[in-house]
């Protein structure tokens, strides 16, 4: 599980927020809209109303612990920069920026953002995912080099468990969760046996999660 937080509570902030909570990871929400942030009060770890430009408020929320600052301000390029400029500056691992056009994705760059995102470029990047590779339903890029994938279990894999499987020694992967039908099984066992018609949550390097789909 890792620390996640999310600056900015916009569709694509709100989306990725909700996404990663639902997945098992700590996020902390901040938005200085507060009808943004109460809508999302019960599905994050923590929702704070607080100005991002303000580096004092972002101390407070607690930002400097997390592994990874997700800036998806977009309307405001101004802040959206600063904000950047501040998360990065307060030694946050990972900083993981919005731009909404080449030029404001180079400047991110320039900056510090480990890693620029083009949310309606990158939306269709999965959906090309999806269409290349018939299991894959859903696809979330983390870093340059790793992802989530939600994918149907292949009848191959059906009535074995996990540690027949043993998907991270053979392949670099490791399952998230296992979704049945209305269910979410988090954090399954060695001992879960993975049925036909199961959605597996995988979360591994690029190349590895391909290699999988492919075998």
């Amino acid at each position: 599980m890792k620390q996640f937080a999310v600056i900015g509570l916009g569709r694509f902030g709100s989306s990725v927020a909700r996404t990663l909570a639902r997945l098992g990871h700590q996020v902390i929400a901040i938005d200085s809209d507060e009808a943004k942030v109460e809508a999302l009060m019960n599905e994050v770890t923590t929702a704070i109303q607080a100005d991002a430009r303000d580096e004092e408020a972002l101390k407070a929320a607690g930002i400097r612990n997390v592994d990874v600052a997700i800036v998806a301000i977009g309307e405001n390029v101004e802040a959206n920069i600063l904000v950047t400029l501040i998360v990065k500056e307060m030694g946050i691992k990972c900083v993981v920026a919005k731009a909404l056009n080449d030029l404001h994705g180079k400047v991110l760059a320039k900056i510090g953002a480990d890693k620029v995102v083009f949310p309606e470029r990158d939306m269709g990047v999965r959906v090309a995912h999806t269409l290349a590779s018939g299991n894959v339903l859903e696809h979330i890029d983390l870093s340059p080099e790793y992802s989530i994938v939600e994918i149907v279990a292949p009848t191959r894999v059906a009535g074995k468990t996990l540690g027949q499987l043993n998907l991270r020694a053979q392949h670099g992967v490791s399952v998230m969760a296992i979704k049945r039908n209305d269910k979410i099984l988090a954090a399954p066992g060695a001992d879960d046996v993975v049925e036909e018609g199961d959605i597996m949550v995988l979360v591994g390097r690029n190349k590895a999660l391909e290699r999988l789909q492919e075998s």
